[in-house]
């Protein structure tokens, strides 16, 4: 199993991603990738195809991991269960 690459929405400070990345954790933020002010949706669809999990504060991202999750959509299911669980779906 690789290692966890984390990908931070723009709720969360730039430092974090910087300060992940010092304690040698592969993250980056929404800011590098040039992804500010995308939809939650869009943010998502970012951090699966970076295979990253995503670090964010905004609570509508569990909304729509459910949502998701009940339209079938199973290329995002271990990102969704990921994100409602904190745990790696194996």
């Amino acid at each position: 199993m690789g290692k966890i690459r984390i990908y931070t929405d723009e709720s969360v400070n730039i430092a974090i991603a910087e300060a992940l990345k010092r304690r040698g954790v592969d993250a980056f933020s929404a800011r590098y990738m040039g992804n500010l002010g995308l939809t939650d949706e869009e943010q998502l669809i970012s951090a699966k195809n970076e295979k990253a999990a995503i670090f964010t504060h905004d609570t509508d991202f569990l909304r729509l991991a459910v949502e998701w999750i009940e339209e079938g959509k199973r290329q995002y299911e271990k990102l969704c269960y990921f994100y409602l669980t904190g745990r790696a779906m194996t």
